[in-house]
């Protein structure tokens, strides 16, 4: 017995490498897996959101954030939520295509195009990136149901004017004033394919309340542009065309059905 226990401990490091790798392949399997399900079971609505300039998505105090966490708590299952940076616009693409089931030559994993409801908005760069996404997803044969951009901002080799044939609908809200100011007017490729909801213009002689929080340089360099991130009244209706696209939210649909 003591010789075993000896050429137990004696072997121990020659057994960590193995171990090591029946975790990566454990893990390697669940990551499939979920993959798996998820073009299997694709969400019945994705909505993606980009910050401007160089925010962090995780940044608490901007609105593309506040409405994303908002929505998800009312739309816990069945709808997925996410906000990038706008530089990671490949990343929010890939994970589209994942949750999908589409692959990136425009063939969907079933014989079907995904029934999946999407919805990108974005402020500043992040309107510019919305436009550029939607192009993308246009060449997978993928379609979206509504593009938002806050003052939108097009950044260096994207386009954000003109909105592609495979968007249902699409809406502009910018402001015109001041250094840093949004494109004042979108138009459809295809004014067949896809509706304008329109070119809706806000306008700032004072930053409202909200905007205490934004660092002293935004505030004071780019006021209006950060005037119209910050508008709690803006982002309400913002949130109102979602919530109008996907539906009352569970709980909502269950007082409904009693009620009646």
């Amino acid at each position: 017995m003591h010789n075993l226990l000896n050429l137990w401990h004696s072997t121990r490091w020659l057994r960590l490498p193995a171990l090591f790798l029946c975790l990566a392949l454990a893990t390697t399997a669940q990551q499939q897996n979920s993959l798996t399900a998820a073009n299997n079971h694709p969400p019945r609505a994705i909505v993606i959101g980009f910050m401007g300039g160089k925010v962090s998505p995780d940044d608490a105090i901007r609105n593309e954030r506040i409405m994303s966490d908002r929505l998800r708590a009312l739309y816990p299952r069945s709808v997925y939520f996410e906000v990038f940076e706008n530089r990671r616009l490949e990343a929010a693409h890939q994970k589209i295509l994942q949750l999908v089931g589409t692959s990136p030559s425009g063939l969907s994993s079933t014989s079907t195009k995904p029934k999946t409801e999407i919805i990108l908005y974005g402020h500043s760069w992040g309107a510019s990136a919305v436009v550029t996404l939607a192009n993308e997803l246009q060449q997978d044969g993928v379609p979206i149901t509504l593009t938002i951009q806050v003052d939108s901002i097009e950044k260096k080799g994207q386009h954000d004017a003109v909105i592609p044939a495979n968007v249902a609908r699409a809406i502009n809200f910018y402001q015109p004033d001041g250094m840093l100011h949004g494109r004042a007017e979108i138009l459809a490729a295809d004014p067949a394919a896809t509706q304008i909801l329109g070119n809706v213009r806000f306008s700032y002689s004072d930053l409202p309340a909200e905007c205490a929080l934004y660092p002293w340089y935004e505030r004071k360099f780019i006021k209006t542009h950060i005037a119209i991130e910050c508008d709690p009244i803006l982002w309400k209706r913002i949130e109102g065309l979602i919530r109008d696209s996907l539906g009352a939210p569970p709980n909502e649909t269950a007082t409904l059905n009693f009620k009646n």
